[in-house]
């Protein structure tokens, strides 16, 4: 095992830090020193300071993309706190079906992770607008900085048992046998999720209109103060007046100084 030394760990927590506002203090150095271990498996470094100039060097940015794969977790799964998919169904969506004129609905599922959250959503708003979802454009923008969990979820495929939290009807409406121990997702859910790499701590967003809804959940858990309040302010800056902002119900945006209206339980509004 190579061992990680304090200087070496610092100088990679501020790296992560700066590049993907990931904030992993120093009790997290065991874990770093063990999610990282793998890199020195058939390769020529040393020590973790050269595993490190190789990440700063690589100018392609996929020693990076493999760094942040490595340390961040992507624990999802489907209705993750079930209240606010409710809350989207009985008073999101009828609200957007009443006021979008044009029936575009902008919808983006921020630090997406394999596709859950996002295909959750698009199963959803099938269930509400039915027939009538013809005339919509009711695609959803989901977006990760791993392309590991972005391939998953383009793939759409899922173990049986993760689709234990679904309604039962939805089992059989929304997915297909892919093999004995899995499930793939319908085309008619799969062609509604696009799917894109972001990094949430870039400082343009490259979106040309605003969006009616965010989703962003456990995700800034990750991140210190000034990076939260520096991302709620671009979601804020980024979502249409109406519209709403979904986090995570372990995380909190009342102490950031953020202009939306707080609704119920990681649920705000912009108004």
């Amino acid at each position: 095992m190579v061992v990680i030394r304090e200087k070496e760990f610092k100088r990679f927590t501020e790296y992560i830090n700066k590049h993907y506002g990931i904030h992993l203090k120093g009790e997290k150095l065991s874990l770093v020193s063990g999610r990282l271990q793998n890199v020195f498996a058939g390769s020529d470094f040393k020590n973790f300071s050269e595993y490190y100039d190789h990440v700063v060097s690589d100018k392609t940015g996929n020693a990076a993309a493999m760094l942040i794969e490595r340390i961040t977790t992507n624990h999802t799964f489907f209705m993750r706190e079930i209240k606010h998919f409710d809350y989207f169904k009985n008073v999101v969506l009828p609200y957007l079906a009443n006021t979008v004129k044009d029936r575009d609905l902008r919808i983006w599922s921020a630090g997406c992770s394999s596709g859950e959250e996002p295909y959750t959503l698009a199963m959803v708003i099938d269930e509400f607008l039915r027939k009538e979802k013809l005339g919509w454009d009711a695609r959803i923008l989901a977006t990760d900085i791993s392309n590991k969990v972005l391939d998953m979820g383009r793939k759409g495929v899922y173990k049986n048992e993760a689709l234990g939290t679904l309604p039962k009807h939805w089992r059989s409406l929304y997915f297909k046998k892919y093999n004995d121990e899995n499930s793939i997702i319908c085309d008619k859910i799969k062609k509604e999720v696009i799917f894109r790499k972001l990094n949430l701590m870039e400082s343009f967003f490259p979106f040309k209109k605003k969006f009616h809804v965010i989703f962003c959940r456990n995700v800034m858990i990750y991140f210190d103060s000034k990076t939260r309040k520096r991302l709620v302010n671009k979601f804020y800056n980024h979502t249409l007046y109406g519209g709403y902002l979904f986090i995570g119900h372990s995380e909190s945006i009342n102490g950031e100084g953020s202009d939306y209206k707080y609704i119920m339980p990681a649920v705000y509004r912009k108004e």
